[in-house]
């Protein structure tokens, strides 16, 4: 999922928003930040809707508690703890 838009949520956390490009989230998956260290999902909304589990091609917004709103910025990509983010301005040829 590559991040749209971040924003903090007093005494709640920060929230991040996107469309999830492949798989599934869940409440409770641990995610990494552009490979960076394990971030656990706390909650999810879909439209002011709150759900246990998004799959692709969804519009979400991912709570995370324990970062603060300067440590992830639009255009970060976040991925499954077992995945490689991405690296920009590669090509890939299929």
């Amino acid at each position: 999922m590559t991040v749209e838009d971040a924003f903090a949520i007093r005494n709640r956390g920060v929230v991040v928003t996107g469309k999830v490009a492949r798989g599934t989230l869940r409440i409770g998956d641990t995610v990494r930040i552009n490979g960076g260290p394990g971030l656990t999902v706390d909650a999810i909304e879909k439209f002011r809707k709150q759900c246990d589990e998004v799959t692709e091609g969804e519009d979400v917004g991912v709570l995370f508690k324990g970062i603060e709103r300067r440590d992830i910025n639009r255009g970060d990509v976040l991925t499954s703890s077992g995945e490689t983010p991405p690296i920009e301005g590669t090509t890939v040829i299929v």
